[in-house]
């Protein structure tokens, strides 16, 4: 039996892979830690998992800043230098502290602490990507939200991309002077980017996402392993469908699902009424999934109705299509499920998902700034008029469920514990 510390950082989205881990990780006899935000501890103690909290933390009631962390422009920069680079040293008091005497430490892919906790322990750290951008491949370039335009140049092939990437790296390695400072503190190399040119393992780097929405690319960093979804359903916590829903679905045709995950949900603005509309104007019946921070929308009826949460793996194979935000975590539990989707991405990966999705041919796009009633309706439309995206959704499908990817993660991980010892 291994100690074993698990460390996401992020929304559900981020979460739930790493609790699929934890949950596989326990059944084969290891103990288990887990290290995240302060917000989580209810969710994780219904598991029986030992919880710690880690910094820098933030809350879902503070909309501002959530705000702040979902635009399209910023978001990223947000997050990664405002937020995980400037609170560096108190996250790594934090994982200090509960990785002493383990054996492994998971990592989030931002907690950029992780790697100088390994060092200063000498133990094994194993990194993790959710999505494929964050793979920043020259063969596969994602879109960034910050850059949008760039993918109109990606025709001048990978000596350009080469170029994009290098002037990335510049750009960030301007945002690392607290990081190298902290890092020369503590005794270790300052000469450590976390964010891109270090960010992998030398022991072992998960690629959790399904090769439907990316493969392995040559210049993927040699120790990757790419495994599939790892998904959680919920059963351990929320896993039970809301009062009245399963009864809503078995009383007519398969409905719309709106939903926008569980970060972006904190700056709908008026997503939920829109989608109302959208839903009558087509005369479809739908569920919207508003958040459990946020009041229900106004225009729900008999027809289209509401509900704080649902288990995605529950309700999304009985919908018609959804529509959401195009974040991993739930674009994978759509291409699970079998059913078209209409993506409207806010910032980080979504847009990048949302491109993937589109190229896929199970899905449809809409701008933020562009998302109303009308054109909502005139997208999905478009979705259950054509049978090829349903046709196709059923082929990824296929795909993603045949991929077994917390099996495969859990096997990598313990394949690393016996070359240890």
């Amino acid at each position: 039996m291994a100690k074993i510390v698990i460390a996401p950082y992020g929304s559900l989205g981020d979460l739930h892979p790493m609790l699929a881990l934890a949950v596989e990780l326990r059944k084969r006899g290891h103990e288990i830690v887990i290290v995240t935000l302060e917000v989580y501890r209810e969710k994780i103690d219904l598991f029986g998992f030992e919880f710690h909290s880690l910094r820098p933390d933030v809350t879902p009631e503070d909309r501002d800043f959530v705000r702040e962390t979902m635009d399209t422009r910023s978001g990223s920069e947000k997050i990664l230098r405002d937020l995980m680079l400037a609170n560096i040293r108190p996250m790594y008091d934090d994982l200090f502290s509960v990785c002493e005497g383990a054996d492994v430490l998971i990592a989030g892919e931002v907690v950029f602490a992780a790697h100088s906790v390994a060092e200063k322990l000498d133990i094994t750290l194993i990194t993790t990507t959710l999505a494929p951008l964050s793979m920043y491949s020259a063969y596969d370039p994602g879109v960034f939200p910050n850059a949008l335009y760039l993918r109109h140049f990606y025709f001048l092939g990978r000596p350009f991309l080469k170029l994009v990437f290098r002037h990335m790296g510049k750009i960030i390695n301007g945002w690392l002077e607290p990081y190298r400072a902290f890092r020369k503190e503590i005794g270790l190399s300052e000469q450590h980017d976390p964010i891109v040119g270090d960010k992998y393992s030398r022991s072992l780097h998960l690629a959790m996402f399904s090769k439907a929405l990316g493969k392995p690319q040559p210049d993927w960093y040699s120790r990757t392993l790419q495994t599939g979804f790892c998904f959680y359903d919920g059963k351990e916590d929320l896993g039970v469908m809301p009062e009245g829903l399963s009864e809503f679905l078995d009383s007519g045709d398969p409905p719309i699902v709106f939903t926008l995950g569980s970060a972006a949900v904190m700056d709908a603005r008026d997503f939920f009424e829109q989608s109302i509309e959208a839903a009558k104007i087509l005369g479809k019946r739908a569920v919207l999934l508003y958040g459990v921070y946020n009041e229900p929308p106004k225009g729900l009826d008999s027809e289209r109705v509401g509900f704080d949460y649902a288990p995605y793996s529950q309700i999304f194979p009985r919908a018609g299509c959804v529509v959401h935000q195009g974040g991993v975590g739930t674009t994978a539990q759509v291409l699970r499920s079998g059913v078209p989707h209409l993506i409207m991405p806010f910032s980080h990966d979504q847009p990048d998902n949302a491109a993937r999705c589109v190229k896929l041919g199970v899905a449809r796009t809409v701008s933020r700034e562009k998302y109303n009633a009308k054109i909502a309706a005139k997208e999905i439309s478009k979705l259950f008029e054509n049978s090829n995206y349903l046709a196709k959704a059923i082929e990824i499908k296929s795909i993603v469920k045949k991929e077994y990817g917390t099996a495969m993660a859990c096997d990598a991980i313990e394949q690393v514990l016996k070359m240890k010892r």
